[in-house]
């Protein structure tokens, strides 16, 4: 019996961002690991902990919004560290507006 196929990586990218939307690719030092958008959950969970820990924060978005990829990303704190300095880009905030009535 033939083994069924593995998904390409573009496959997956596709499925994810059908699921999640945007979907982001960030690499440090030959490790890759692919990435979506932080929920509000996650970023709230990350900035109560954040405030007596800021690594902490940091984990927790990753952990949040990982899809795939090297797990020393995770581990190695060299390349975690690499990781954590492009968190924020994942984070997206639209311009308000106030007016009052």
């Amino acid at each position: 019996m033939a083994k069924k196929e593995d998904k390409t990586m573009e496959q997956k990218i596709s499925e994810w961002k059908e699921k999640y939307g945007e979907v982001f690719q960030v690499e440090v030092d030959g490790h890759v690991a692919y990435l979506r958008k932080p929920t509000r959950k996650a970023l709230g969970a990350a900035a109560v902990v954040g405030k007596s820990d800021p690594m902490k924060y940091n984990e927790i978005l990753l952990t949040n919004c990982w899809l795939e990829g090297d797990e020393e990303i995770k581990t190695e704190d060299s390349l975690f560290l690499g990781v954590s300095a492009q968190l924020a880009e994942l984070i997206e905030i639209k311009e308000a507006t106030l007016k009052k009535l």
